[in-house]
């Protein structure tokens, strides 16, 4: 059941999907995905060296025989490797499926194609950047709804129309994601028309989630309304749980703060502290909103296994209750 244009895309048995997060998407955490039927990601941006992203993958592989993908942030950075050894490596180490981000994949379609690789292009907020994906030959664009944790995209369009926008105007398989993260929701994905969810504050709260016991209890305290989008004025709005460093940055925003100063809160090194250190006001915590259906840390298979059994229940019986009513 739930076979989809996805799934045999990917050769994965759920169309789940685990998004790229900066220092979090771990071999660990990716292999325990694609182990329970989904598929995991490794983020390329966590590791500073090609040797170092080379060896979490084969981590992964030795974790798992599933299929395992990479994310490749496009954003220009001030990251020492460069976006094609990224992709060298990923090639080289066997790696058959890449989630870009960030911004177009154009410039690096034909390396990627002649690797023989299949082309997630994440897409946040709009439907014109999924045409581009499209148009520019990738596979499965994944389109971001304004509830996501992380960048929203510009047009704070959230999921449920733009899912539907995005289907009416593309052919390629549509991933959805921002506000996913139950049985619930990856129903309501599918009946909208998508072919998968790809869900990442769901994946945060979890045991093979490397990051700090103090913030997976955040996680699980969180209501919907704790997140807070910031960095607006520097055209790159973050969705980010409420803490002093969130609300500083806000704060400072409102008062025509410039990048050198936002920086000096905003910095990757300060959310690290956050993430591993368990030091929760340290830095900015990128969170979606969906937090507020979050309310344990169960194993990743737990979590696979909850969704898919909720979801046959879901289908099955409730809606085909209704269906079924006179």
């Amino acid at each position: 059941m739930f076979e989809t244009r996805v799934t045999e895309l990917l050769g994965i048995k759920y169309p789940i999907i685990q998004g790229g997060m900066i220092w979090l998407s771990t071999a660990e955490l990716a292999a325990a995905v694609s182990s329970a039927g989904g598929l995991g990601i490794i983020t390329s941006a966590s590791f500073d060296t090609r040797d170092k992203l080379r060896d979490e993958i084969r981590k992964a592989k030795s974790l798992t025989d599933k299929p395992i993908g990479v994310n490749i942030n496009l954003a220009p950075s001030t990251h020492p490797v460069k976006t094609e050894e990224y992709i060298d490596t990923v090639i080289n180490e066997g790696i058959s499926i890449v989630e870009t981000s960030g911004r177009s994949p154009e410039p690096h379609m034909k390396q990627l194609k002649q690797g023989k690789v299949k082309v997630i292009h994440k897409a946040p907020g709009g439907v014109r950047f999924a045409q581009t994906a499209e148009e520019v030959g990738c596979d499965s664009v994944a389109i971001i709804g304004y509830e996501c944790g992380g960048h929203p995209g510009p047009d704070d369009t959230g999921s449920m129309v733009l899912i539907r926008a995005t289907l009416d105007a593309l052919k390629i398989p549509v991933i959805a994601g921002g506000g996913f993260a139950d049985a619930h929701g990856f129903v309501a994905a599918l009946a909208l028309g998508a072919e998968g969810v790809l869900m990442g504050t769901r994946f945060m709260a979890t045991q093979e989630c490397p990051a700090h016991p103090n913030f997976k209890e955040w996680l699980i305290r969180a209501s919907e309304t704790d997140t807070l989008i910031t960095q607006r004025s520097i055209r790159a709005p973050s969705r980010n749980l409420k803490n002093e460093p969130s609300r500083k940055v806000f704060e400072m925003e409102s008062r025509g703060a410039t990048l050198e100063e936002l920086l000096t809160v905003t910095r990757g090194t300060n959310a690290q502290r956050v993430y591993f250190e368990g030091d929760l006001d340290a830095g900015l915590a990128e969170c979606g909103q969906v937090v507020g259906l979050i309310h344990d840390i169960p194993t990743v298979k737990e979590v696979m296994d909850r969704i898919i059994q909720g979801a046959e229940e879901i289908i099955k019986n409730k809606l085909g209750a209704m269906v079924a009513s006179p």
